[in-house]
């Protein structure tokens, strides 16, 4: 099954003095069991496309089908399809309102009429995967966490609702590098542990590097580049055009090919990157 992204356009304010086209006859498919990452500057698009990924926006033209069902139909089977699609937003720290933890973690889950047993069970279950004790944090007003804990309070509260896809919007914005490092262990695991399928936006090439199976790259309103990391990173001019980068490891290991050293450059990773540059160097030691 898979999310299917038909030749949408997507305007704002359309006959208005604002109107904008943020989405212009865009078309992918998102495979079950994948990794996707979505890339591009500020006003790509790139948000525009994760709210259309679970009905918060409809296309303008085109369709966007969650496992066949057009989100923009009317029905209990349009509804279903909504709720296969967690969408956690950039800061979502700032979407926590209820008094304690577990009401808010559990706040989908009671809305949506699971029993108090289960939404008991999913909080639980919710918090231990971000690594907070629920009997430590369950009566904790959300207010009084870290920022770091209040991000995954957020997260936990979209995974109570136990959705097919999740969906990141800037998941580590913000974040120090631990505080990174750490939720993106932890997205990690959720993929391999859960068979979550992942969409997550990031202008982090690094990120991406480490993480997705695929990028996505935006470049106002229009997909430029749909590949394998490795692959996208060899189209550096389109990559800088979309207002990127590709990853420093890739980048250093570039500029030592230019200078004539015998090494590949898609390398993503520190330790893998090191390697290279070690075995690069002996090689040309022995010339």
């Amino acid at each position: 099954m898979s999310i299917e992204i038909k030749n949408i356009s997507y305007t704002y304010m359309p006959k208005t003095a604002f109107e904008h086209q943020a989405l212009k006859n865009v078309s992918f498919t998102l495979n079950e069991g994948e990794v996707t990452a979505i890339a591009g500057h500020t006003g790509s698009g790139k948000s525009t496309i994760v709210q259309h990924l679970n009905g918060l926006l409809h296309p303008t033209d085109g369709q966007v089908l969650v496992d066949g069902t057009d989100l923009a139909s009317k029905g209990d089977e349009a509804v279903k399809a909504r709720q296969l699609v967690g969408l956690v937003f950039q800061y979502p720290e700032h979407q926590l309102f209820e008094e304690t933890v577990a009401k808010d973690v559990g706040f989908g889950p009671k809305n949506l009429g699971v029993s108090e047993e289960e939404t008991e069970k999913r909080v639980r279950e919710a918090l231990e995967f971000v690594d907070l004790d629920y009997d430590v944090f369950k009566d904790v007003s959300p207010f009084q966490l870290s920022g770091g804990q209040k991000r995954r309070v957020a997260i936990a509260g979209v995974l109570a609702l136990k959705p097919k896809y999740l969906v990141l919007d800037e998941p580590t914005a913000g974040l120090d590098p631990r505080g990174r490092e750490e939720l993106l262990s932890r997205v990690c695991e959720l993929h391999k542990k859960k068979k979550v399928t992942l969409i997550f936006v990031s202008h982090k090439m690094e990120d991406v590097a480490r993480i997705a199976d695929r990028l996505i790259v935006m470049n106002h309103g229009e997909l430029v580049i749909d590949a394998p990391p490795r692959k996208a990173f060899l189209e550096e001019a389109a990559i800088k055009e979309a207002g990127l980068d590709i990853p420093v490891t890739v980048r250093l290991l570039t500029e030592l090919k230019e200078k004539g050293f015998s090494v590949d450059t898609d390398a993503f990773t520190i330790d893998e990157t090191a390697k290279r540059i070690a075995r690069a160097i002996k090689e040309r030691g022995r010339r």
